[in-house]
């Protein structure tokens, strides 16, 4: 995952093209910029403007766009590495970033290519934040026609971004067809509930929002027209890639929980009195326990390393992608899920253990790497996706469900 790439800053060429590892590094900084007051911001609660602004200042959100419109060119596999990186730092701004890369993917896809030329490059060039209302457990926005102009009326539970997004994504129903929309973020007639009080991910953006029959122009309906119900097989890996940026989000979250730990063991943890030694990373009990830790998100990273390269595969099939192709592929990434949240939740949940009881002090915010990946985890139910791996391995198969599989 190292092929070169293109940034075009605010729609401007590049002088030159610039390597993944720009990008990584990109990342790197940010994550380091954001863990300086993570804990403090958690506490804070609230909307995620700093976070929101870092994100546009650092460049990766264009990373996903092609270079003719103005992006990185980034691939999608490149990205986990990225939302896993700034995870490291504050998961709350990952979550932000991931569902970003996501939502605009799918509108980029699902919209008629000269609308996703026009969508990409106003993107890049006005540093815009993808945000979206789609939990498919709500029920659907109703569009409609009202004197020639087009409405989306209805309300969701939860929403990712919105609150700070310039573009929101939903789907609606027009007469019986679901079409998706690409909703500007300050159109008159939504409200946002500011109503998510979770004890993680607190500054995760995920509260309610409300459409009262918000306008919308012609193309803010993303496809053709009228609507029709989309073929592209290439849109059956996107909650795959939902799915994979979730391994990445956990994976980074708990990475960052360990190296945190890490400074506290070096710089402030004590050895037990019975342990023989002078200093806390001596103590065979640290070693031992902060030795399995380690080896494990090891192990969940090469997973996690593997399911990006399946998904990266099966998207090249393009239109000739088949059914039992995007199976093999979900069945790869579901497995990540599955074991990046065991390995994420047993990790955030013990590095305590390793540090002591000064450790708990509110200042560390030791507690927010377990709050956070416990309150995500719960998404939708782990199980599920053990069952789905162990379906296809069984059986072949994966579950029809197009909300979560």
């Amino acid at each position: 995952m190292t092929g070169s790439t293109v940034l075009h800053t605010r729609g401007e060429p590049a002088s030159a093209p610039l390597p993944f590892e720009h990008w990584l590094a990109a990342a790197e900084r940010l994550s380091a910029e954001l863990a300086a007051h993570a804990a403090e911001r958690d506490r804070a609660g609230g909307l995620p403007q700093q976070e929101a602004q870092a994100l546009r200042a650092s460049g990766l959100l264009a990373f996903l766009v092609p270079p003719e419109q103005g992006g990185a060119g980034g691939s999608h596999a490149q990205s986990q590495l990225i939302v896993r990186t700034v995870a490291r730092g504050d998961s709350n701004a990952a979550q932000i970033l991931s569902y970003h890369y996501l939502l605009s993917h799918n509108a980029f896809l699902r919209a008629t290519p000269a609308q996703s030329e026009s969508l990409q490059r106003r993107s890049v060039a006005g540093g815009w934040l993808w945000g979206g209302a789609s939990n498919p457990r709500d029920p659907a926005l109703q569009l409609t026609e009202e004197g020639g102009v087009l409405r989306v009326t209805g309300r969701k539970n939860f929403a990712s971004n919105a609150a700070v997004g310039q573009r929101i994504v939903s789907v609606a129903l027009w007469q019986d067809t679901p079409v998706l929309l690409a909703v500007p973020g300050d159109a008159p007639g939504i409200t946002h509930g500011d109503d998510w009080d979770a004890f993680g991910q607190r500054r995760g953006v995920s509260g309610s929002v409300r459409f009262d029959a918000v306008p919308l122009a012609r193309d803010d309906v993303l496809g053709p027209w009228p609507p029709q119900r989309p073929t592209n097989p290439l849109l059956s890996l996107s909650v795959p890639l939902h799915q994979l940026y979730f391994v990445n989000l956990y994976l980074g979250n708990a990475e960052g929980a360990l190296r945190q730990a890490k400074a506290y063991l070096l710089e402030s943890a004590r050895p037990w009195q019975t342990s023989g030694v002078e200093r806390a990373t001596d103590d065979p009990y640290v070693l031992e326990h902060y030795g399995h830790l380690a080896a494990s998100l090891q192990a969940t990273a090469a997973l996690a390393d593997v399911a990006a390269q399946a998904w990266q595969s099966a998207w090249s099939r393009g239109q000739a992608l088949t059914p039992p192709e995007r199976d093999d592929a979900a069945a790869v990434i579901y497995a990540a899920k599955v074991n990046s949240t065991q390995s994420a939740l047993h990790a955030t949940s013990h590095i305590l253990e390793l540090l002591g009881a000064r450790a708990t002090a509110a200042r560390h915010g030791f507690d927010r790497y377990w709050r956070n990946v416990r309150t995500h985890t719960l998404h939708d139910p782990v199980a599920y996706k053990a069952r789905e791996v162990a379906n296809h391995a069984l059986n072949g198969r994966i579950t029809a469900d197009p909300l979560y599989s």
